[in-house]
């Protein structure tokens, strides 16, 4: 009976909020948001309790019912006008305006990136091809000579990734 009574007092509070509010609102976890805002883009229509009294819910016709369409008055009442809410729109557009930013900077990471890979793999060849002996610091820290097989190998290595990285 506590449970109950607890979850019939919850309720009262949020239809008490939902009176105020124009949105209401069931998230993915089955919770019901109250709030003058209208809900996240990815909550679906279904999930919409209540809207603003601007903004009606759509209602289906009732099956096999025809209505005649109204003779419009001038040609600009032909087209229907769309009900949008500017604010979301609003949002929308800041919402891809920053996703195109978010992408565009990620794409000169990465050639900044590219670059600064290609002039390593470039620098490395050099190094590999110039004649000199090539040493390394192996797990035990001793430093050993690189021989004319692994100096190859290393060398086509560097060639690859210059390869790939500088085009």
């Amino acid at each position: 009976m506590f449970v109950t009574t607890g979850v019939l007092c919850a309720a009262a509070v949020l239809m008490s909020s939902a009176a105020r509010a124009q949105w209401v609102w069931k998230d993915s976890r089955g919770q019901v948001h109250a709030s003058d805002l209208p809900p996240p883009r990815d909550i679906p229509d279904k999930n919409v309790i209540q809207r603003p009294a601007a903004a009606p819910t759509p209602r289906p016709a009732a099956p096999g019912a025809t209505t005649a369409p109204a003779a419009p008055a001038s040609p600009a009442a032909s087209v229907p006008a769309a009900r949008v809410d500017p604010e979301l729109e609003a949002r929308k557009r800041r919402a891809d305006e920053e996703q195109a930013a978010q992408k565009k900077a990620e794409e000169t990471r990465q050639s900044s990136q590219r670059v600064e890979n290609c002039n390593r793999a470039r620098e490395a060849l050099r190094q590999l091809e110039s004649g000199l002996r090539i040493a390394r610091v192996n797990e035990k820290g001793e430093r050993e000579f690189l021989d004319d097989q692994q100096l190859g190998a290393e060398t086509q290595r560097a060639r690859q990734v210059a390869a790939s990285e500088c085009r």
